[in-house]
């Protein structure tokens, strides 16, 4: 059976609508929040060898960077970082993605 690592997911940045897409917001009411709401940027979060998804970590983020993380839990690496055991990905929220870091831990 292969070795199945821990995996630490970082909140590195939250980004505005209005990086994405200027000042040009098409389709948005007036009470529509810019940034994600869900987490502060800093925020940690550990999935354990088993890779359930962390209490309180958002689902549609996590089905969008479930295949980076997966790499790094069963030993995989990313050729284009110099780093092993580290990847960058993002949620898939056009208007307000988040970015994360995703570290292997040992």
């Amino acid at each position: 059976m292969a070795d199945i690592s821990k995996v630490k997911i970082t909140v590195l940045k939250k980004m505005d609508s209005k990086d994405v897409l200027g000042e040009l917001m098409p389709g948005t009411s007036g009470d529509f929040n810019s940034k994600c709401i869900l987490w502060d940027e800093g925020r940690e979060f550990i999935v354990q060898e088993d890779g359930k998804m962390p209490d309180g970590f958002c689902s549609w983020a996590w089905h969008d960077i479930h295949r980076d993380l997966t790499v790094l839990q069963f030993g995989g690496n990313f050729p284009w970082l110099k780093e092993s055991g580290k990847g960058y990905t993002c949620c898939t929220d056009g208007l307000r993605p988040v970015i994360f870091k995703l570290e292997r831990v040992k």
